[in-house]
Formats: C-alpha cells, sequence, structure tokens
C-alpha cells in the first residue's frame, strides 16, 4: 500500500492498518489518531509531528523511524522495535512501552509521565533533560543509559538494572528504587530526596554532591561508592553497605546508621549522626 491510499482511506473512516508495510514512508505532521497499524512495519519512516494518539502500534518495527516532535499520548508501543528511532521532544504521556525494544533510542526532552517502559530494553537510549515523572521502569534494561537532567520525581525503578547509567543532576524525589542495579552509575548532584533505593546495588557508584536527604539506603550496598559531600541528613543507612566507600565531607546528621559496614570508609570531614565533625 502505498503512503497515498492509506491517507485516502483513512481520511474515509478506516482504521484497521494492522501488518502494513510501509518502511521509509513519510507521514510527517499527519493526524492519525487511533489508527491500528499492530505489526506494521514503519522502519525508517518519517513521522515527524505526527498525531498518534491512541493508535495501536503493538509490535510494530519502527527501527531507526523519525517520530521527533510527535504527538503519541495513550499510544500503544508494547513490544514495538525502536532500535535507534528519534523521539526527540516526542510527547507520550501515558503511554504503553512495556516490552519495547528501545536500545539507542533518542528520548531527549520528550515528555513522558506516567508512561509504562516495564521490561523494557533501553539500553545505550538518551533521555537527557525528559520528563520522566511518575513513570514504570520495572523490570527494565537501562544499561549506560543517559538520564542527565531527566525529571525522575516519583519514579518506579524496582528491581530495574541501571549499570553504567548517567543519572547526573537528574530529579529522582520520591523515586521508588527497590532492589534495582546501578552499579557504577553516575549520579553526581542528583536529587534523590525522600528516594527509597532499598536493597539495591550502588557498587562504585558516584553520588558526589547528591541531595540525598531523608533517603532511604537500608540494606543497599554502595561499596566503593562516591559520597563526597553528599547531603544524606535524615538518611536511612540502616544495614547499608559503605565499606571503602569515601563520605568525605559529607553530611550524615541525623542519619540511622544502625548496623551499616563502614569498614575502611573515608569519613575525612564528615558530619556524624550526631553532629560532630569526623576526624
Amino acid at each position: 500500500m502505498q503512503t497515498e491510499e492509506l491517507l485516502d482511506r483513512y481520511a474515509a473512516g478506516e482504521r484497521d492498518f494492522r501488518e502494513l508495510v510501509l518502511a521509509g514512508c513519510d507521514l510527517s505532521d499527519r493526524d492519525l489518531r487511533g489508527i491500528n497499524l499492530r505489526g506494521a512495519d514503519l522502519s525508517q519512516a518519517i513521522l515527524k509531528g505526527a498525531d498518534l494518539s491512541s493508535a495501536n502500534l503493538r509490535e510494530a518495527k519502527l527501527i531507526e523511524a523519525n517520530l521527533s516532535h510527535a504527538t503519541l499520548l495513550e499510544v500503544n508501543l508494547i513490544g514495538a522495535d525502536l532500535t535507534q528511532a528519534n523521539l526527540l521532544e516526542t510527547d507520550l504521556s501515558r503511554a504503553g512501552l512495556r516490552s519495547a525494544k528501545l536500545i539507542g533510542a533518542n528520548f531527549d526532552r520528550s515528555n513522558s509521565p506516567e508512561a509504562n517502559f516495564g521490561e523494557a530494553n533501553l539500553s545505550r537510549a538518551n533521555f537527557v533533560e525528559a520528563n520522566l515523572s511518575h513513570t514504570s521502569f520495572h523490570r527494565a534494561k537501562l544499561l549506560a543509559t543517559n538520564l542527565t537532567r531527566a525529571i525522575l520525581e516519583g519514579v518506579n525503578l524496582s528491581n530495574a538494572n541501571l549499570t553504567g547509567a548517567i543519572l547526573e543532576g537528574a530529579t529522582l524525589t520520591n523515586a521508588m528504587v527497590h532492589g534495582a542495579s546501578l552499579e557504577e552509575a553516575d549520579l553526581r548532584e542528583a536529587d534523590l530526596s525522600r528516594a527509597r533505593i532499598i536493597n539495591a546495588n550502588l557498587i562504585n557508584a558516584n553520588l558526589g554532591r547528591a541531595n540525598a536527604r531523608g533517603i532511604n539506603l537500608s540494606w543497599t550496598s554502595l561499596r566503593g561508592a562516591n559520597l563526597r559531600r553528599a547531603n544524606l541528613y535524615r538518611a536511612n543507612l540502616c544495614w547499608a553497605n559503605l565499606s571503602e566507600a569515601d563520605l568525605s565531607e559529607a553530611v550524615l546528621v541525623s542519619a540511622n546508621i544502625n548496623q551499616a559496614n563502614l569498614q575502611n570508609a573515608d569519613l575525612t570531614g564528615t558530619l556524624m549522626p550526631s553532629g560532630t565533625t569526623h576526624g
């Protein structure tokens, strides 16, 4: 089917175009709300500025597709393949992307509040300055994903794999990160206020100058982590493993360090729970 035929049939009221092959087609700025393209091949398609709100793109192929500035409100992209797709400044509010393949995709400055990325593969994807507030990444893969300055307020990252992820300057206030792996992740100057990072892996993670007021890091491994000058006021570090961690000049005032492992940790100039300065 050619692009013009699709548009004519859509204009006539038809919506079911499942498993259609439209690789490389140009549908820029088109209004395709509610269209059913389940299982369709839209690889390298140009959908820049298109409105696909409430569209069914479940299991569709959108490899290297250009969806920049598109409107994808409540779109169904469950199981879709968007490897290296361009979603720059795209609106994915409340979109469903569970189990989608998003390796190397560009979501910079996109807007995805309350979207569901559960069990999706987002390895090496870019979310620089993206709005991901109250989004779910439950059991998702975010290996080396770039989330620099992203808004992740109230996000669900439970059991997600963020090994080597970049979250410098990101906002993770009230985030739920139970059981996640953030080994060697970059969280420098991130806002982790009141985040719940329980029973997680932050081995060798970088939390230098992070704002972690009221954070819950109980039962979490921070072995070898960099917490230099981090603000851990009223943090819960009960049973946390901080062995060999750098806590120099960090603020631990009113923090709970009951049963925390501080073996070989650097506490030079650290403000301890009692308010006194260590060594």
